[in-house]
């Protein structure tokens, strides 16, 4: 009776490989090129890279492979990587989409300074926003966006001890878009745009004095050594995009863009699960809590949100925020963003405000 439970599993298995075969036969033979997400982040080493250098050639039966690298490695801005797909320097790119609003603001609506204040609000956030900002990409960029992942939360990394939001006046800090400007800006704090790969050097000279990024990736970069305190007021969780050149898409086979949807799906999710993982692990990374699967601990001293910076925290994001991103994006799109996003998260921007 076992071996022939045993023989019928293994023509089971052996039929599976074959349609799987057949599958990857459909495929023509492809190689395309790729730019990425910041090599520090989880994101990147942990799903994004192996995706392109083992995920699609293996999935694909050896037919579709790929020439890729981070951005950083290649001296490439976070706001240069859709211009590239655009232009077809590359098929496909991935970046943090809010980089893209100086381009358009609707970029940055999914992701506006103390929005989501956790991972689960920032995933239906991002879902609800999706088509607005796949619109615009093919309106002005001709990308194609594919998938939409995350980082975990974005917080204020300090030289210098501080208790509160209050303490940020007077501070210089780098941000890395206009609606943590705002933030920053209402409490009295003078920020300064720089890339992620000049953070370091910056606050190790004092250039700085606080810096925002996510809780993890901020660790994997080294940012511990050259700070003291970490704030968790969360400005954020720089929401990154998946996309590719609309002509490359349309040359592709029916097959081939069936295959990479597929493969993109796969990819977001576990974009959204890693970073989850991340944010449970971070507390142990940066404060030695615990183990910490990504090194050797550190001992920041953590900077709780206390009820008082909770109410400002929501203050300024509702009057501030909101208000100013609103004139920038315009009243039709702040409608719309009322409609979608909005009712995820029980808020309304005052369109007579505007």
């Amino acid at each position: 009776m076992k071996k022939r439970y045993m023989a019928i599993i293994a023509f089971v298995v052996a039929g599976l490989l074959v349609a799987a075969a057949g599958h990857a036969a459909e495929l023509p033979k492809t190689h395309v090129t790729g730019v990425g997400l910041n090599a520090n982040t989880v994101a990147s080493y942990k799903d994004e890279v192996p995706f392109w250098t083992k995920t699609i050639p293996e999935a694909s039966g050896g037919r579709v492979t790929a020439t890729f690298a981070p951005q950083d490695h290649m001296g490439v801005k976070g706001f240069q990587v859709m211009r590239m797909v655009k232009l077809g320097v590359v098929d496909f790119g991935a970046g943090d989409i809010s980089k893209m609003a100086q381009d358009d603001p609707v970029f940055e609506g999914a992701d506006l300074a103390g929005l989501a204040l956790d991972i689960e609000t920032a995933r239906k956030v991002t879902k609800a926003w999706f088509p607005v900002m796949s619109r615009k990409a093919e309106e002005l960029f001709n990308t194609k966006l594919l998938a939409i992942g995350t980082n975990p939360p974005q917080v204020i990394w300090c030289r210098d001890p501080l208790k509160g939001i209050k303490d940020l006046k007077g501070r210089k800090i780098r941000v890395f878009n206009k609606t943590m400007s705002d933030f920053i800006q209402a409490v009295g704090g003078t920020t300064i745009s720089m890339a992620f790969a000049e953070v370091v050097p910056a606050l190790q000279r004092g250039v700085v004095d606080c810096a925002v990024t996510g809780t993890m990736s901020g660790f994997t970069a080294g940012w511990p050594e050259v700070t003291t305190h970490q704030f968790q007021a969360y400005m954020g969780w720089s929401i990154n995009y998946q996309s590719v050149n609309l002509n490359s898409w349309k040359r592709f086979t029916p097959e081939l863009r069936k295959f990479f949807l597929e493969q993109f799906a796969k990819l977001e999710e576990k974009m959204w699960q890693t970073a989850a993982e991340a944010v449970a692990n971070a507390d142990n990374c940066n404060f030695g809590f615990g183990p910490c699967p990504e090194g050797k601990p550190a001992k920041l001293v953590k900077v709780p949100v206390s009820d008082a910076d909770k109410a400002l925290h929501k203050k300024l994001m509702e009057e501030v925020v909101l208000v100013k991103w609103g004139k920038r994006c315009g009243k039709a799109c702040a409608q719309e963003w009322n409609e979608t996003v909005g009712k995820v998260v029980g808020l309304s921007i005052p369109l007579d405000k505007l």
